[in-house]
């Protein structure tokens, strides 16, 4: 490997959040060991419609409102919604029943009617609960990426929105697994090719595409748009769509713990 670090002495992790049901909401833990797979249980989980075919938050807002709980080695999952009882799911699912997702080189395992039945509740749409199997390879449904944000590029967008009279957001808009901060340009995200965090490198491998999905309030499951996306399309457009982030892939597994440092490798 070529390059030193930059001038990113004061950076460190803030936050680590990993997202069991794709979609739904996310747990932030204060340590986390992190594999060529991600983060452990990183969209473990996925709810579809009759067709099969993903549910996602600008279709069905309220999946924001599906809170994981007691995820373990295991598989075991519990959800929470407002005004429903828990759903405990063991991750085996009824019978094993594998489907394949649509236009995705992996399978999933149906984990049965009382499931389906309480996210078609929440979510008011005849729904299924899905484990994702993973792909030969050894991918599931997150690609094995680790989606990072960094503060200073929050800030950025932050100080955008007031100027044009906008409420400055919250980082859960984006979703991100890993959020880095102290690096004082903002979006170095975009352009590191490696970060060391202790004895775990990441790699980049693109920039972060946004989509609607940014004008859900993640706290009330509701669309609210226009924003952020009026406002970073105007500084954040880029040749595939108006981008907000970057994904990086495990090259070395390791520790990484809130406080942990970060350092940015050229190459």
């Amino acid at each position: 490997m070529t390059g030193t670090p930059g001038p990113t002495e004061q950076s460190k992790v803030t936050e680590l959040t990993y997202y069991p049901v794709k979609g739904c909401a996310g747990i932030t833990v204060p340590e986390a060991r992190i594999t060529p797979d991600g983060l452990p249980h990183d969209r473990a989980y996925v709810i579809v419609d009759e067709a099969g075919e993903l549910r996602w938050q600008w279709g069905d807002p309220r999946l924001a409102l599906i809170t994981p709980h007691h995820v373990h080695d295991a598989g075991e999952l519990t959800l929470r919604a407002p005004d429903r009882g828990d759903l405990r799911v063991d991750a085996k699912g009824e019978a094993e029943k594998v489907t394949d997702l649509p236009g995705q080189p992996y399978g999933a395992v149906d984990q049965g009617e009382a499931a389906a039945a309480w996210v078609s509740g929440v979510l008011g749409r005849p729904s299924r609960l899905l484990r994702v199997r993973k792909a030969p390879g050894g991918t599931a449904a997150n690609h094995s990426r680790l989606h990072v944000v960094s503060r200073a590029s929050l800030d950025r967008l932050n100080s955008h929105l007031t100027e044009r009279g906008a409420t400055p957001l919250p980082m859960n808009r984006f979703r991100p697994n890993l959020v880095v901060d102290g690096w004082t340009t903002p979006h170095t995200e975009d352009t590191a090719a490696r970060l060391l965090i202790g004895d775990t490198e990441l790699a980049f491998t693109e920039l972060t595409v946004r989509c609607a999905i940014t004008m859900v309030d993640q706290e009330t499951g509701r669309r609210a748009g226009p924003e952020p996306l009026r406002t970073l399309a105007h500084y954040r457009r880029a040749e595939d769509g108006t981008v907000f982030g970057a994904y990086f892939t495990v090259v070395r597994e390791g520790k990484v713990t809130v406080g942990d440092g970060v350092a940015v490798m050229d190459a």
